[in-house]
This record gives C-alpha cells, sequence and structure tokens, in this order.
C-alpha cells in the first residue's frame, strides 16, 4: 500500500491518503516488519504491536526472543511467524525491513538495543528500549539517525531529556529531536512528532478512550508496519498518530488495546474513501 502524509499549514495531522497495493504485489514486497518478544510472562505488549503492524499493512511479521518466550508466543499468533534470537542477530537478514523494540522487553535490554541500531535497518524504540539508557542517554544518541522512531511518554521522555522542559511539548521534542538524532514523537492528549532536520507536526485527532494499558504497543506497531513498508520514519510517525487516533474515535466507550487492531480495516478503508473534511480535531 502507498501512505500519503497530509498537514495543514499549521503542521497539524490530517487524514492519510492510502493507495491500494499494486496487482502483483507479494508479501516481501510489502515489507517485512520485526517486533522483539518480551519474556516470559511478558510477551503481551511485543505481541501487540506486532499483530498491529501486520493488520496495517506489512506484508510479514517475525517476532524473534529467546526461546522460552516464542513457546509462550506461539499458542497465541498464527499469522505471525517466529524466530529464535541469537548473539550474533543472524536471523535478522536483508529482507528485514523495520524493526520495533522495547514493549514489554525488560530493562536490561541496552546492548541488544545498541546492536539492531548498527543494523542499518529502521527501528522504532518505545517503553523499555528508552528506559533501559535513563542515566547514560549519549549512549543510545551516538546510535540513532534520521530513520529511527523514539516514541516516549512524558515519563519515559524526562528520563532521557531531564532538562528539557515539558511545559512547551512542542518545543521539548523539537529540542529532544535535534540533540537526539532521531525522530520523537512525545505521546499526550496531543501527540507531538519532530524530526532532527526541524520538521515539526502535532496530532489533535484522538480521543480519551486512548488512555489503557497496552494502547502505546499499538501505536508502536502502527510505525513499525507504515516503516516496513517502505514510510519514512518521520511521515510514519505522524500517519500512525493519526490513524491511532481514529482507531479511538471509532471505537468509543469500552475500548481495550487488545481489540484495537480489529478497528484497522475500517480505519484504513476510512483513508480510502471521501469522509468529512474536518478529522482534525479531538472527539469523544
Amino acid at each position: 500500500m502507498g501512505f500519503t502524509l497530509n498537514l495543514t499549514k499549521d503542521g497539524t495531522i490530517a487524514r492519510p491518503t492510502l493507495v491500494p497495493p499494486p496487482s502483483d504485489a507479494h508479501k516481501y514486497s510489502r515489507g517485512h516488519a520485526m517486533v522483539w518478544s518480551g519474556p516470559p510472562l511478558r510477551t503481551g505488549a511485543s505481541r501487540l504491536a506486532a499483530q498491529v503492524a501486520l493488520a496495517v499493512g506489512a506484508g510479514l511479521v517475525t517476532i524473534i526472543g529467546d526461546k522460552a518466550a516464542l513457546v509462550e508466543q506461539a499458542a497465541h499468533v498464527t499469522a505471525i511467524m517466529l524466530r529464535e534470537a541469537d548473539d550474533k542477530l543472524a536471523c535478522i537478514d536483508h529482507r528485514v525491513t523495520a524493526l520495533a523494540i522495547g514493549p514489554g522487553a525488560g530493562a536490561g535490554i541496552a546492548d541488544i538495543v545498541c546492536a539492531l541500531l548498527k543494523r542499518d535497518i529502521p527501528i522504532v524504540l518505545d517503553a523499555d528500549a528508552i528506559t533501559a539508557f535513563a542515566g547514560d542517554p549519549a549512549r543510545l544518541f551516538k546510535h540513532l539517525g534520521a530513520d529511527d522512531v523514539m516514541t516516549p511518554h512524558s515519563g519515559e521522555f524526562a528520563r532521557l531529556f531531564p532538562d528539557i522542559d515539558l511545559a512547551d511539548r512542542a518545543e521539548a521534542a523539537y529540542c529532544a529531536a535535534r540533540r537526539s538524532g532521531a525522530v520523537v514523537l512525545l505521546k499526550g492528549p496531543q501527540t507531538h512528532i519532530a524530526a532532527p532536520d526541524g520538521r515539526v507536526a502535532v496530532n489533535r485527532h484522538a480521543s480519551p478512550w486512548l488512555a489503557t494499558a497496552g494502547s502505546g504497543d499499538v501505536l508502536t506497531g502502527l510505525i513499525c508496519g507504515l516503516m516496513a513498508q517502505g514510510v519514512a520514519a518521520f511521515d510514519a510517525a505522524c500517519m500512525a498518530a493519526w490513524l491511532h487516533g481514529d482507531i479511538g474515535v471509532r471505537a468509543g466507550p469500552g475500548l481495550a488495546a487488545d481489540k484495537m487492531m480489529d478497528h484497522i480495516p475500517l480505519v484504513l478503508r476510512g483513508c480510502l474513501h471521501d469522509e468529512p473534511a474536518d478529522d482534525t480535531g479531538s472527539r469523544t
């Protein structure tokens, strides 16, 4: 599929435009996303991200991790592939087009994150992949690039950027992107996205029903799935924020993270067809 980012003049993210894949598309032409598994009894977050990456259009998705975790994953997934990680990360080949790490991964993953960033594959870092560098953010920043995305909430942001004031969240995201060298998506009721080259955007299309456990893992999966299809990091972060918000708007009360992917086909279909032009505001 082809996705096009649409921004208003003030940088507000509007409904993306979606073009169907060509008739000769195959699974590898649609991208291969990988998600790093959490350890046993903490696999749910990574599984959510992987399932969402597949739902948003990646041609195939693989969860990688240690054998014990994959045994647990295997009891829950069917369309998702599983690969055991090795010390040299040989399971990550040239066909992998994006990778996500962090949801449920555990705090002791700094070495793995650094090793993955050296593989020259676009990466989404969330949750534990951010917290693992609290106290030593420079170690992370030296490996990051403009093709990578970090998705901190306010607490995670403060662990990497303790001196950046969050009173002005747009400015905070901008300063963090310039310092880290990566795209920064600062989550909140209004989500601010900034690229290291100075581009900034804000998503106002959201819902308070998204304030539920696992919702951020779904966002990570959306970004990874888009990047796997060749969407640039900044554009993927912006469009994923809008799509994530649209799930909340459409689903409304009673929304749980493990049901969010059920709304993705309808959300994507809305990007194919004409809908009311005013899709930028927050609704409940």
